[in-house]
């Protein structure tokens, strides 16, 4: 089980998206994916999204990302060939399989320990700019004829999951080559 806590945490000022802008050692959006048999997300108890055989992704938003970084990393996800065909190969995209996503929001895939031992989040976008990009992201899924459910936004979350394989793919949208 994976415990999301966004209390006490310091953000910078938030950036307007139009004054944002990678630079080449910048901070751009992460994924980290799981394939999973079923995954499911509760808040104060109480179930929120659950989703059978599919992915759960938890979806980190960098300070310098953009527009760009979304929509690339949705087409990414949509078309990742991350699940068994006939012969056992991964071949098949989330589509294929009639799998679905359940997305959550993970401003700690930001963490920085490189001063002391309390993990640092500055590199985070601010929490208006993150929720903005994360639905954006979440919409350009379902433009996919994906069926995506969602964890809430900035709420202390807990995820349990039940992998499968286990399959676990990190993207950040920097690593474009």
């Amino acid at each position: 089980m994976i415990i999301v806590d966004t209390s006490d945490v310091g953000y910078n000022v938030p950036l307007t998206p139009d004054v944002r802008r990678p630079t080449p050692d910048g901070f751009f959006m992460r994924i980290l994916i799981q394939r999973v048999k079923q995954a499911k997300v509760a808040v104060k108890g109480s179930d929120v999204a659950i989703i059978g055989p599919g992915l759960l992704l938890l979806v980190g938003v960098g300070k310098d990302d953009t527009h760009d970084d979304i929509e690339y990393l949705s087409k990414k996800v949509s078309n990742l060939r991350i699940f068994n065909d006939d012969q056992g190969k991964m071949n098949l995209d989330i589509k294929q399989v009639k799998g679905r996503i359940l997305s959550v929001s993970q401003f700690t895939l930001y963490a920085s320990t490189k001063k002391g031992n309390r993990p640092g989040f500055d590199q985070s976008a601010a929490p208006d700019i993150a929720e903005e990009f994360w639905l954006r992201f979440n919409k350009l899924l379902r433009e996919n004829d994906i069926e995506v459910k969602e964890g809430i936004f900035a709420a202390h979350m807990e995820v349990d999951l039940l992998n499968d394989g286990p399959v676990t793919i990190w993207l950040d949208s920097k690593n474009r080559t």
